[in-house]
C-alpha cells in the first residue's frame, strides 16, 4: 500500500525509540558501580574471601603503622628527657647556684679585708665563668620559648653590671674606704634581681622537662585498640575457615596472628617497662634533684645574707613589730627556716630525706641536716657577739679559723653534703631514665616490619583458600 504523503501544515510524527529524541540512560558513578561489583562478589565464597583478606591486611598494616607513629613520638620524648631537657634543667640550676655562690664568695672576700684569700677569689671567678658558659648553652637551646629567652637576655645584661660593682667594691675595700660596703650592697641588690631571673629560667626548664615526661609516658591507646581489633578479626577469620573446611590451621593466617600477637605483647610489655623506668627517674631522680637544688640555693642565700649582715652593720633594717631588725639577718632566718626549719630536719631537707629511696641517698642529706643544726648554733653565738658590740668577735665567728668554730665551716659542710647528694641523685636519675628509654628500643621500627610480614601472611593464607576454587 503506498505511503500517504504528509499534508501541508501537518506536524511531523514523533521520532521512534531510535530517533533523535530517544532517552539517553544516565551514566552511573564509579562508586555505585564499585559497590555493585562488591555486593555481587560478596554473594560468592571467593569474593567474600577476597574481601576478608583485604580487610585483614588493612587492619594489620594499620596496627603496625599506628604503633610505629605513637612509639616514635614516645621514644623521641624519652630521649629528650635523658639527653636534652634534663641536662638543660641541670644547667639552669647550675646557673642559679653559681650566681648565688659567686655572691656569697664576694661577700666572704670583702669581710676578709683588703687582701682577699686566693681561694675565695678563685671560687668567685669560677662561679662567674660557670654562669657565663651555662648561659651561652641555655641561649643556644632556648628555642622559641619567650620566657626562657627573656630570662637569659636579662641575665646576660646584668651579669657584667654586677661584676663591675664587685670590682668597685673590692677597689674601695682595699683602700679601706667605707664606700666599698655601699658598692657591695648595690651589687647584692642587683644579684637578687639576677637570682629572680635565674629562678624563672630554672622553672621554665623544669616545665619543659615535665612536658617531655608527659609526652613519653602515656599509653599508646590507639595502637593497642587497633591491635586488639586486628587480632579479633584474625581469630574470627580462622574460626570461619574452620567451620567451612574443618581445617584447624591455615598457615598464613596463623603466621599473621602470631605476628600481630607479638607486636601487641611487645608494645604492652615494652611500654609498661619504659613507663615504669621513666616514672622512677622522675619520682626518685628529678623530684629529689629539684628539692636538693632548692636546698643548696637556700643555703647559699642564707650564707650570703649572713655575710651581708656584717658588711652592712645595720645600715639596712626592717620594722618587725615596731622594732627595727637587720634586713639581712631577717632574710637569713627566713632562708634557714625554708632550708631545715627550727630543728634543721624540716623544710627542704626534710623533703629531700623523705624522697631518698635508699641509705646511700639518705646519708648525705642526714649529714646536711646535722651541719645545719650546728650552723644555726654557731650563727646564734656570732649574732650575740655582734649585738654586744664586739664586731671583731662576730667576724671571727663567721669567717675565722677552724679552732674558732666559724659558721663558714658549717656552711661548707652543708654545701659539700648537698653536692654529694645531688651527684648521687643525678646518677640515679640517669640509670632509671636510660632503663626507660632502652625499653622502647626497636618499638618504632620492629612493629612496622612485623605488620608488613603479618599482612603478607594473611593475604597468602587467603590466597591458599582461593586456589581451591580454581
Amino acid at each position: 500500500m503506498p505511503a500517504i504523503p504528509p499534508q501541508p501544515g501537518a506536524s511531523p510524527a514523533p521520532a521512534g525509540p531510535s530517533g533523535p529524541l530517544a532517552a539517553v540512560p544516565s551514566r552511573r558513578t564509579a562508586w555505585s558501580e564499585g559497590v555493585d561489583r562488591l555486593r555481587t562478589a560478596a554473594t560468592t565464597e571467593p569474593g567474600r574471601l577476597r574481601i576478608i583478606g583485604a580487610v585483614l591486611a588493612l587492619l594489620v598494616v594499620a596496627f603496625g603503622a599506628v604503633t610505629t607513629w605513637e612509639m616514635s613520638e614516645r621514644s623521641a620524648a624519652a630521649d629528650d628527657v635523658l639527653n636534652r631537657s634534663q641536662p638543660l634543667s641541670r644547667d639552669a640550676a647550675d646557673i642559679y647556684r653559681s650566681l648565688a655562690d659567686a655572691n656569697t664568695a664576694a661577700s666572704s672576700g670583702f669581710l676578709a679585708g683588703g687582701q682577699e684569700p686566693a681561694e675565695v677569689i678563685d671560687r668567685y671567678e669560677r662561679d662567674i665563668r660557670t654562669a657565663s658558659e651555662k648561659l651561652a648553652t641555655a641561649s643556644a637551646n632556648s628555642g622559641s620559648d619567650p620566657a626562657s629567652a627573656a630570662a637569659i637576655a636579662k641575665l646576660n645584661k646584668l651579669l657584667p653590671e654586677y661584676t663591675g660593682l664587685i670590682e668597685r667594691a673590692r677597689a674601695n675595700n682595699r683602700q679601706g674606704l667605707p664606700l666599698g660596703g655601699a658598692y657591695l650592697r648595690y651589687a647584692n641588690d642587683k644579684m637578687q634581681t639576677m637570682l629572680d631571673a635565674a629562678e624563672q629560667l630554672y622553672k621554665e626548664e623544669n616545665e619543659r622537662l615535665r612536658a617531655d615526661y608527659d609526652d613519653a609516658t602515656p599509653y599508646p591507646w590507639a595502637a593497642i585498640g587497633i591491635g586488639v581489633l586486628a587480632l579479633g578479626a584474625l581469630v574470627w577469620a580462622q574460626r570461619r575457615n574452620y567451620h567451612r573446611t574443618n581445617r584447624v590451621f591455615n598457615h598464613g593466617m596463623v603466621a599473621a596472628t602470631t605476628a600481630s600477637a607479638v607486636v601487641l605483647l611487645w608494645l604492652l610489655v615494652g611500654h609498661t617497662v619504659a613507663r615504669a623506668g621513666l616514672d622512677d627517674s622522675y619520682d626518685h631522680g628529678v623530684r629529689s634533684l629539684n628539692v636538693l637544688n632548692d636546698a643548696r640555693i637556700a643555703s647559699l642565700k642564707a650564707r650570703g645574707n649572713e655575710n651581708m649582715t656584717l658588711v652592712s652593720r645595720g645600715a639596712e633594717t626592717r620594722e618587725v613589730g615596731d622594732v627595727p631588725k637587720d634586713k639581712f639577718d631577717l632574710e637569713y632566718q627566713s632562708q634557714m627556716e625554708q632550708l631545715g626549719g627550727a630543728e634543721g630536719s624540716k623544710g627542704l631537707l626534710g623533703t629531700a630525706a623523705s624522697l631518698a629511696d635508699d641509705a646511700a641517698g639518705r646519708e648525705p642529706v642526714a649529714e646536711a641536716i646535722e651541719n645545719v643544726k650546728d650552723w644555726k648554733d654557731r650563727h646564734k653565738k656570732a649574732r650575740g657577739e655582734d649585738d654586744s658590740g664586739n664586731y671583731e668577735g662576730a667576724l671571727k665567728k663567721v669567717i675565722g679559723a677552724k679552732d674558732q668554730d666559724p659558721t663558714d665551716e658549717s656552711f661548707e659542710n652543708v654545701d659539700d653534703a648537698l653536692e654529694n647528694a645531688l651527684e648521687y641523685e643525678q646518677q640515679e636519675f640517669k640509670l632509671a631514665a636510660q632503663d626507660g628509654r632502652n625499653a622502647m628500643t626497636g618499638l618504632p621500627v620492629g612493629p612496622a616490619v612485623l605488620a608488613v610480614l603479618g599482612a603478607a601472611a594473611a593475604v597468602l593464607g587467603i590466597g591458599r583458600r582461593l586456589s581451591e576454587y580454581r
